[in-house]
């Protein structure tokens, strides 16, 4: 059984050795690993970490470039049985990341799974609070719905063959095949104890077109979704004050409250101007794509304390 390590990257060197040394470290029984490299034009030096820790390379250039063209590209490259996708920013925080992750579909009880995303004292806070919503500390699978994430995922690749992902979105490439593979009765699976440190270092610029981009794939994903000023400003404050009381309660000192609130508010901008153009969507499925609130049990979670994520080359001797 082989499973191919599918990884997109453009100037991705300050994380990518991490990742790989962690790769290399994983515990599998009875999987034969490769990794694949999709590379659109890094100049940091992505390139030579990869092949120096054994990867496979291929390249898509920057004008052909969409997220979903990339990832077919990427498993059209690879010759695994199994797809395994993971951001070139993104770090798993155990040895188990891999097995987990794939025994889903190993068992047959899913046929596209995601795992769990954290943040360390590196990320905003805002974002931390975000991945405690979307990834819980409880596995699903299989799970209800089409929500997926590719920065952390697998897929099996007779699922991949007969869907492959749509090459035109602007994101949300992992959402939009999710919900054809749901309409067709394949299974979506949620992995919680298969978990990666996801690091975003963005400018402000860069969190508002990202949240835009993926508003305006969400509007050809569900077509019905609308966000109205109304909405820009509830959102906003609700989820500044939400940062805010979870910051006091879990004693966080590495996140201003002016960095929280300019984050929120570049979120919720970005997302109505990718977004605002469409037709009314109900208030409930309204909530469940904008409204920022986390359940109580998620503010309450562990990774939402300091933390800082352990490098690989820590606790190892220099030679000589």
């Amino acid at each position: 059984m082989r499973v191919s390590i599918v990884i997109r990257t453009l100037n991705e060197a300050q994380h990518l050795d991490d990742l790989m040394q962690v790769i290399a470290g994983q515990r599998t029984e009875g999987i034969e690993v490769e990794t694949v490299l999709i590379d659109s034009g890094s100049t940091d030096g992505t390139v030579s970490i990869a092949e120096a820790h054994g990867a496979r390379i291929t390249n898509i250039s920057k004008a052909e470039f969409s997220f979903g063209r990339s990832l077919n590209r990427g498993c059209d490259f690879a010759t695994g049985d199994f797809l395994v996708f993971i951001s070139g920013h993104c770090v798993p925080v155990d040895a188990h990341w891999l097995q987990r992750l794939c025994q889903p579909l190993i068992d047959g009880t899913a046929d596209y799974t995601y795992g769990r995303q954290i943040g360390d004292d590196t990320s905003n806070y805002s974002e931390r609070r975000i991945f405690a919503k979307y990834f819980p500390d409880t596995s699903q699978v299989p799970q209800e719905g089409f929500f997926c994430n590719n920065a952390n995922s697998a897929i099996t690749r007779t699922a991949w063959e007969r869907f492959r992902f749509d090459e035109e979105l602007t994101g949300l490439e992992d959402m939009e095949l999710a919900k054809r593979m749901v309409q067709a009765d394949y299974k979506i699976g949620y992995v919680a104890n298969a978990p990666v440190f996801h690091h975003h270092q963005e400018s402000w610029r860069q969190v508002r077109r990202r949240f835009e981009r993926e508003a305006m794939a969400l509007r050809q994903i569900m077509p019905e979704v609308h966000l109205s000023w109304f909405d820009v400003a509830r959102f906003t404050t609700a989820s500044i004050w939400g940062d805010w009381r979870a910051a006091r309660r879990n004693k966080i000192t590495s996140a201003t409250l002016m960095d929280m609130a300019r984050y929120r508010w570049n979120q919720f901008i970005g997302s109505y101007k990718g977004n605002h153009q469409h037709k009314v969507l109900s208030q409930s499925a309204k909530e469940r794509f904008f409204y920022p609130q986390v359940f109580k049990k998620a503010d309450q979670d562990e990774w939402l304390k300091p933390v800082r994520r352990t490098s690989p080359h820590e606790g190892q001797q220099s030679k000589g």
